[in-house]
C-alpha cells in the first residue's frame, strides 16, 4: 500500500520540522541568532490516467486525469533575517548592527567569516577581537594609553588618549552585505561563510546607503519568537501523530486482507 510509504515520508518531514524548531528554541538567547524555518515539497506523482491524454478516437481528452502523490520531502531550511531586539550591555566594546550588514571576522585559516554577534573585546595586543579571539576586520588597534573608547554610528573608533583634548581616530569598522543573505553557510560559533548562493560580499561603512548603523554598548538578541515556536511545535507534533495514524490504519487494512479466506 502506498499509504504506508507516504505516511512514513510525512513523519520524517515532521521530524525535520521539530528539529528545526528545537534548534530555534535552544538558541533563543544566542546573540545575533536568526531563526530558521523548514520548507517542504511534494514528491513525484504516479499517473493512473495522464491528464490531457485522449479518451476516445474522436479527439476528446481527459480534463483532469488521476495522479497519486508519493509523499513529501524537505525542500529547504530558510534563515529569517529580520532584525532582533537590541539589548544594552554597558560594555564599551560591544557593538550591534541596526539594519543591514554583517561584521567581518578573520579566521585562523585566513578566510573571512561574517557575523551579527558584536560581542567584542581586546586582545593582549589591543586589537578588537571576537569572544573567540578572532580579529574583527579591518583590524583596529586601541592604543595602550587610551582612557576611553567611543564607537560612533558610522563605525569610527575614537580613542581618548591621556593628555590629549581631542580623541584620536584609530580606524573604522566595515560592514558586509550580500545579494542573498539566505545563501550564507552557517559554521557554528555565530559565524557564516559566503557561498556561490549568497554572492560576493560588498563592503561599506556603516550608515552609507544600503548599510545599517552600529550602536556601541548594545548587542542584537536572537529574533526567535518563543510563542510562535511553541505554536509551530504543537502543530508539527499533531501532524506527526496524524501520519502515524495513517500507518496504523493502513496496517489494519492489510491485516484485514490477510485474514480473508
Amino acid at each position: 500500500m502506498r499509504s504506508l510509504h507516504i505516511a512514513g515520508t510525512g513523519m520524517l518531514a515532521q521530524q525535520t520540522n521539530v528539529e528545526v524548531i528545537s534548534n530555534n528554541i535552544a538558541n533563543m538567547s544566542t546573540t545575533g541568532y536568526k531563526r530558521r524555518r523548514a520548507e517542504f515539497q511534494d514528491l513525484l506523482y504516479q499517473n493512473l490516467r495522464r491528464v490531457g491524454s485522449q479518451s476516445a478516437d474522436t479527439g476528446s481528452v481527459l480534463p483532469s486525469g488521476a495522479q497519486i502523490g508519493l509523499g513529501v520531502k524537505t525542500g529547504a531550511v530558510y534563515r529569517i533575517t529580520e532584525q532582533g531586539n537590541l539589548s544594552q550591555t554597558g560594555n564599551r566594546f560591544d557593538v550591534a548592527v541596526r539594519g543591514n550588514g554583517y561584521f567581518q571576522v578573520q579566521l585562523p585559516s585566513g578566510e573571512t567569516a561574517y557575523t551579527r554577534d558584536g560581542t567584542f573585546a581586546l586582545s593582549p595586543e589591543g586589537v578588537i577581537v571576537t569572544a573567540d579571539g578572532f580579529v574583527v576586520q579591518p583590524g583596529i588597534t586601541i592604543p595602550a594609553n587610551a582612557t576611553d573608547v567611543t564607537i560612533n554610528a558610522t563605525g569610527e573608533v575614537l580613542a581618548k588618549l591621556d593628555g590629549q583634548l581631542q580623541p584620536q581616530n584609530v580606524g573604522q569598522i566595515q560592514l558586509a552585505i550580500f545579494a542573498n543573505e539566505g545563501g550564507l553557510e552557517a559554521i557554528g560559533d555565530n559565524l557564516l561563510l559566503a557561498t556561490p548562493g549568497s554572492g560576493a560580499a560588498q563592503q561599506g561603512a556603516p550608515g552609507t546607503p544600503g548599510y545599517g548603523q552600529v550602536m556601541q554598548g548594545f548587542v542584537e538578541t536572537s529574533n526567535v519568537n518563543v510563542v510562535q515556536e511553541i505554536t509551530n511545535l504543537i502543530t508539527a507534533q499533531r501532524a506527526y501523530e496524524m501520519n502515524s495514524r495513517v500507518i496504523s490504519a493502513s496496517d489494519e487494512m492489510l491485516s484485514t486482507l490477510s485474514r480473508l479466506r
